[in-house]
């Protein structure tokens, strides 16, 4: 076991007494090495057959009611969608979604749940995304220091083009330094959760990786570390906190009664007094290490006060979010895969890196085909942003695989990307996961992983809203698995439920012997 000295907080030392009784949730394994499905299952057809759209979300109140606790309660988000799909026989229908009639001023939305339907939200010429990066609810401006932020911007906006060439810069002025930052933060991140594991037997792997998320991104893009700073530790537990402002009524918390939970966070909003204090230290950490890109900011044409607070979402929800959810959903699947996969990736990562003069750089990361497969895949089954939304711009007729649906201008329509990436006309077996979907001609099907609000081939430009961050993100996630099978052969984890939800818990970690 490691001895160096750990930079995270001891939150792996024994458990107390109500942490024993959670649940160990035993999945069902469905990931595999695997054979790499050898074609594309979907076919384009012509003249579909106009159809109405079904569904209509019942009687006032009522229904938005109902259809709101079974999404949040009853059913969740993948069982709502699922089983409305079989009650229309249609994977493109009306419904509600879950924010309340006091948090969103219309809760009707279309619904689109196929590969084929669901890219019509990329297309700018048909759809408008002015301010529905969180769907129906509008958080309050006043959380961004009264500027609506890039992700709520439309590209037809002036604004948006301005800001996002600013995140442009960021990534390029400070590429050089993602790899180092990463590897030294992730280095400790494994020497620290190598000591919970010695001393309770386990470790939480998502109560740490939020530290070190965190350290990283400020490291990496803003050259500061936060631990040394009068922010100190406090910055993931700040974030969480002006996440669920930002959020809430759209998200269950767990712990949360029920019946509480709905009569306040999904119907009113929270009062914004509660986390000033908080969002104000943030704040002024992110407005001093951020002073390089405020400078290029005014440059471009954009007040320093708007890029900032552009940039402080940017970096505190797209991307310390992302990583927070991701690469515990990546370790999840890839843990899944078993020995046989980890050997294989291990092997490959070595043999490249050896390769590259024992160095890990981006020349050897593109030696590994069959780790960049198993992170498009993860991106794919589980994406970290799962829904996607857009307003017709216009009358438009959207195509599922078997019909053609007329969508009215003004219209919302909301994509649940989970069910969308594991279309079986598209994917063969969709539900599983395959670490080597993607490697050789199974390329040739990246057009259909969407996570980042366009396909994985795509590129995003100042003119479409495809994720400004899309390759970085696809970066971190590869140098996780570069990380880890550079130090370990393989290692295994338990899913636990616990009052704060369920987290995955590192068990073991082999050491490498090859």
């Amino acid at each position: 076991m490691a001895s160096t000295r750990s930079w995270f907080p001891p939150l792996s030392k024994p458990l107390p007494p109500s942490h024993h009784r959670s649940l160990c949730i035993q999945c069902p394994i469905k990931a595999t090495y695997g054979i790499r499905p050898s074609k594309e299952a979907a076919v384009d057809r012509e003249n579909l057959p106009i159809r109405k759209i079904p569904g209509g979300g019942g009687f006032p109140l009522i229904g938005p009611l109902r259809e709101r606790l079974d999404y949040l309660y009853n059913q969740g988000p993948d069982e709502f969608f699922r089983s409305r799909i079989r009650k229309y026989h249609s994977t493109v229908y009306r419904a509600n979604l879950p924010s309340g009639p006091l948090v969103a001023q219309d809760m009707r939305a279309v619904v689109l749940l196929d590969g084929k339907s669901f890219p019509v939200l990329f297309d700018v010429t048909k759809v408008d995304k002015k301010d529905l990066f969180t769907g129906t609810f509008m958080p309050s401006s006043e959380l961004t220091g009264g500027y609506r932020v890039l992700p709520y911007l439309d590209p037809s906006e002036l604004s948006h083009a301005k800001l996002k060439k600013l995140v442009f810069f960021l990534l390029k002025s400070r590429r050089d330094r993602i790899i180092p930052d990463f590897r030294s933060t992730y280095g400790e991140l494994f020497d620290s959760l190598e000591l919970g594991i010695s001393s309770s037997g386990r470790a939480d792997f998502g109560a740490f990786n939020e530290y070190a998320a965190f350290d990283f991104l400020s490291k990496s893009l803003f050259g500061i570390n936060p631990r040394e700073t009068e922010l100190g530790l406090e910055g993931p537990r700040i974030i969480g906190r002006w996440v669920m402002f930002m959020v809430g009524p759209v998200l269950t918390l767990d712990g949360l009664p029920r019946l509480l939970e709905n009569l306040t966070t999904h119907t009113l909003r929270l009062p914004l007094f509660s986390t000033r204090e908080d969002s104000m230290r943030l704040q002024g950490f992110f407005y001093s290490a951020s002073r390089h890109v405020l400078d290029e900011a005014e440059k471009i044409g954009i007040s320093r006060e708007e890029a900032y607070h552009s940039l402080l979402f940017i970096t505190c929800f797209n991307s310390f979010w992302g990583i927070k959810i991701f690469f515990s959903n990546l370790l999840k699947w890839i843990s899944r895969g078993g020995v046989i996969l980890h050997t294989k990736l291990a092997q490959e990562i070595r043999s490249a890196v050896r390769s590259s003069g024992g160095e890990v750089t981006m020349s050897a990361i593109e030696k590994m085909p069959l780790m960049k497969s198993a992170v498009y895949e993860c991106l794919r089954i589980e994406p970290p942003l799962p829904i996607q939304y857009g307003r017709a711009k216009k009358d438009i007729v959207v195509e599922s695989h078997d019909s053609a649906f007329e969508v009215k201008r003004g219209e919302l329509m909301v994509g649940y990307q989970p069910l969308a990436t594991k279309d079986p006309r598209i994917f063969e077996r969709p539900e599983e996961f395959v670490a080597m979907r993607f490697v050789g001609e199974g390329e040739r099907l990246l057009k259909h992983v969407l996570w980042s609000n366009g396909p994985e081939d795509g590129s995003p430009n100042l003119g479409n809203k495809q994720c400004a961050g899309k390759d970085f993100v696809v970066l971190v996630a590869r140098l996780l698995l570069v990380q880890l099978f550079l130090r370990y052969d393989s290692f295994d984890i338990e899913m636990v439920a616990g009052p704060a939800g369920v987290s995955l818990m590192l068990t073991s970690l082999k050491r490498a012997t090859f």
